[in-house]
């Protein structure tokens, strides 16, 4: 399994629910855990990543702060819509550091994955990273 930042395989937020000027939905796919993403309270807060050509996902690593329950869905068109369940987990509550889940995918085939967040210990959470393992 090669481990990839989104950014070198050319993938992109596309939409976020929420935005912060200091702290950007791009954070998420430079691969640099020092930027994030931060929601702007209330849940869910979700966001989209388009890959650049359809990608074969067999894991997806979320390195975070406050997420409580994580759902992920992909599709493979073109746009993004019509997206399907792939898989939910619980992550643990951290004090101090981020929260680094690696999530399995099963070799999933996608052009967009939608993460979303429905809940989180606190107001805000924050996405430093996301990146996946073909």
């Amino acid at each position: 399994m090669i481990e990839s930042s989104l950014a070198s395989l050319g993938a992109k937020v596309v939409v976020a629910s929420s935005s912060d000027e200091n702290h950007p939905p791009e954070n998420i796919t430079d691969g640099n855990t020092n930027t994030f993403w931060m929601s702007t309270g209330m849940f869910p807060q979700e966001f989209i990543i388009r890959f650049a050509e359809p990608t074969d996902i067999s894991a997806v690593t979320v390195d975070s702060y406050n997420v409580k329950h994580l759902k992920i869905e992909k599709n493979t068109s073109q746009s993004a819509s019509q997206f399907e369940s792939v898989t939910e987990k619980e992550f643990q509550q951290t004090e101090g550091h981020l929260q680094s889940n690696a999530i399995s995918l099963n070799g999933i085939g996608a052009t967009h994955l939608r993460l979303i967040i429905t809940s989180g210990y606190d107001h805000f959470a924050s996405v430093h990273r996301v990146s996946v393992q073909n």
